[in-house]
C-alpha cells in the first residue's frame, strides 16, 4: 500500500484529499473495493454478505433515519430507528484502514471537489490500458488522479478502466438501502446513489 499522502487542492473547506486510493500501491493503483458501512475487502458484494442487513436488502440495523414513518419498515434495529444518516467512524473504512483524522468524503465534499477543480481525463500510467480523472486546484496548482476502478457487485468486477465509482459517507434518506456516491465516465462526473452492498472505491479525505 502506498504511503498515503493529504494533498491541499485549496478548497474552501480546508478539506485535504488523499493521493490515492484506500488499498493502492500508488496514484494510479485501483486500490480495493469497499460495501458502504465496511472496513475490509471481500470476495462477494451483495446482500447476503453485507454488515446490518438482512440477505435481501430490505431491513437494516443500523443507518435508517426516523424522519418518516415509512422508514420503520427499513428497520430491523431495537427500539426506534437509529436516525444516523452519516457513518460513525467505526464503519468508515478510511479510519480504520489509515487511522489519525483520515476518514471518508461526505456528499457535499466531492461536490466542493467537482466545482472547485479541473477535472482532465488521462490515461497515463494506468493498469490495463484505462484511464481516470486527474482533479487539478484552480488555485494552487495541485493535483490528485482518480483511477476509473470500475466496481465489484457481488463477485464480478464491472467498468474496470472505463468508469469510477467512490462512495462518500452519506447515506440517501429518502432510501435507506442506498448512499451517495460520485460516479464517472470519460468526460462526464455525477452525484449518484447506490445499494449499500455495491464494492466501490474509497478516497480519504483528512482534516
Amino acid at each position: 500500500m502506498a504511503q498515503p499522502e493529504a494533498v491541499d487542492l485549496g478548497l474552501p473547506s480546508g478539506i485535504k484529499w488523499a493521493s490515492c486510493n484506500l488499498g493502492a500501491s500508488s496514484p494510479t493503483d485501483f486500490g480495493d473495493y469497499y460495501a458502504w458501512g465496511e472496513t475490509s475487502p471481500k470476495s462477494d458484494y451483495s446482500w447476503s454478505t453485507l454488515k446490518y442487513s438482512d440477505t435481501r436488502g430490505d431491513h437494516f440495523s443500523k443507518y435508517v433515519p426516523s424522519k418518516q414513518s415509512s422508514y420503520w419498515d427499513y428497520w430491523s434495529g431495537s427500539n426506534s430507528p437509529d436516525n444516523k444518516t452519516k457513518l460513525d467512524y467505526s464503519d468508515d473504512a478510511a479510519r480504520a484502514k489509515w487511522g489519525g483524522s483520515w476518514r471518508m468524503p461526505t456528499v457535499a465534499e466531492w461536490e466542493e471537489l467537482r466545482t472547485n477543480c479541473t477535472w482532465i481525463w488521462d490515461t497515463e500510467g494506468v493498469k490495463s490500458g484505462g484511464g481516470g480523472f486527474r482533479v487539478k486546484s484552480k488555485t494552487n496548482g495541485n493535483s490528485i488522479f482518480l483511477p476509473a476502478a470500475g466496481h465489484k457487485d457481488g463477485t464480478l468486477l464491472i467498468d474496470l478502466g472505463t468508469m469510477g465509482f467512490y462512495w462518500s459517507s452519506s447515506l440517501k434518506t429518502e432510501f435507506p438501502s442506498c448512499a451517495y456516491s460520485v460516479r464517472f465516465l470519460f468526460g462526464y462526473i455525477y452525484k449518484s446513489d447506490y445499494e449499500r452492498c455495491n464494492g466501490f472505491s474509497v478516497r480519504p479525505v483528512s482534516e
